[in-house]
């Protein structure tokens, strides 16, 4: 079929809308008709040219929901007409870090979707029969797309597909590691670093596991602001004494759990810092630049202090995401507040620009669907 997608052509040149051709699902995959998509800070990373492992020519977007359209061979869990959300961290089952129990990254296709292939080593997408790669083995930049059934959570069909999108990424990276991955508990006290999508989902996800303090902490006091409406109880401005301000503001000791959101390793040192003396938990959530390096203090893990990463939040995704998105339908979730911009395919670029500018949180690509 054919199918409008936003191709990254050249690292550093502005994505190119244009038709390409989408092959139908093979065995075990779901063909997806998107509805929305946001314009995640990845894709403009990627488009950039600075991640090391990009590739070009290929098709960004990672942010999807849509409604399946066709299924291959094999797939049990899916039928056209489901809703769904894409996917970057599937979620397969089988694999033995699946079966574990004790981690979110399933290992059954990630091989080959680092180096831009579905499961077969193969694409769906082309252009003159020339293969375009898929990115992130999404590819959610485009009218329809074709992914493994394992990288797809079946939602709520009464939920948004504007907001409900925002939970392939974003949204849930900072809510997942409150809620699971840091087990946040009630009563207790909170530091976000950072207050962009991920650190504002974090905020949420503290609320929703019922933080007594909730400290919110960016330059930015417009979104300080909206950290706020999220749960925040404290907003600071960071300086040279952050770390000193938030040990001062919780009893001389720290937070019980903190949070970085920003992907800067001086924050992330700031985080480890800030975490309590004796129990304190850092999530480490933002991406590092290649070959940077965090540096810690061992006094500061000898006294107490627990550091962990959170890919995706720690969100198992066909586990996870149906149950925000029931959150999000019960009111117990803002995620309509996340959409700051709606935009078509072919403003995709200017996405970006809102996004460099730091304008609003989220902008989401809206699909004319017939």
């Amino acid at each position: 079929m054919k199918i409008r997608a936003a191709v990254l052509e050249e690292f550093g040149k502005p994505l190119v809308v244009q038709d390409l051709e989408l092959a139908p699902p093979r065995a075990g995959e779901v063909l997806v008709r998107v509805h929305a998509c946001g314009v995640c800070h990845t894709d403009l990373y990627t488009a950039s040219g600075v991640d090391p492992s990009g590739y070009a020519p290929t098709v960004l977007g990672h942010e999807g929901a849509g409604v399946v359209e066709a299924v291959g061979e094999g797939v049990t869990s899916l039928r056209p007409g489901d809703h769904v959300v894409t996917l970057f961290s599937p979620e397969c089952g089988e694999c033995v870090h699946c079966r574990s129990g004790k981690t979110n990254i399933c290992l059954a296709i990630r091989e080959q979707q680092n180096r831009g292939y579905l499961p077969d080593g193969t694409t769906r997408l082309s252009r003159g029969g020339e293969p375009i790669r898929h990115f992130m083995g999404t590819s959610t930049f485009a009218e329809a797309t074709v992914l493994p059934e394992i990288a797809l959570a079946r939602i709520d069909p009464a939920a948004s597909m504007t907001s409900a999108c925002l939970l392939a990424c974003g949204a849930t990276t900072g809510l997942a590691a409150a809620i699971w991955k840091a087990e946040v508990e009630p009563g207790s006290t909170c530091a976000v670093f950072g207050a962009g999508m991920v650190g504002l989902g974090a905020v949420a996800g503290c609320k929703l596991r019922r933080a007594e303090r909730i400290l919110a902490i960016d330059p930015s006091a417009e979104r300080l602001e909206l950290a706020r409406r999220w749960g925040a109880t404290d907003l600071l401005q960071p300086d040279e004494h952050i770390v000193q301000r938030v040990v001062e503001m919780t009893g001389g000791f720290g937070a019980d759990y903190t949070f970085e959101a920003t992907g800067r390793v001086d924050v992330m040192g700031q985080a480890v810092e800030a975490a309590r003396m004796g129990w304190g938990l850092c999530t480490i959530l933002g991406v590092a630049g290649r070959g940077e390096k965090l540096e810690i203090v061992p006094r500061f893990l000898i006294t107490g202090r627990r550091v962990q990463g959170g890919s995706f939040g720690g969100a198992k995704g066909r586990t996870h995401v149906p149950q925000l998105v029931d959150m999000y339908l019960r009111g117990e979730l803002d995620l309509d507040g996340f959409v700051s911009h709606r935009v078509t395919l072919d403003q995709v670029n200017h996405a970006f620009e809102l996004m460099e500018q730091q304008d609003g949180i989220r902008s989401v690509i809206e699909f004319d669907v017939h």
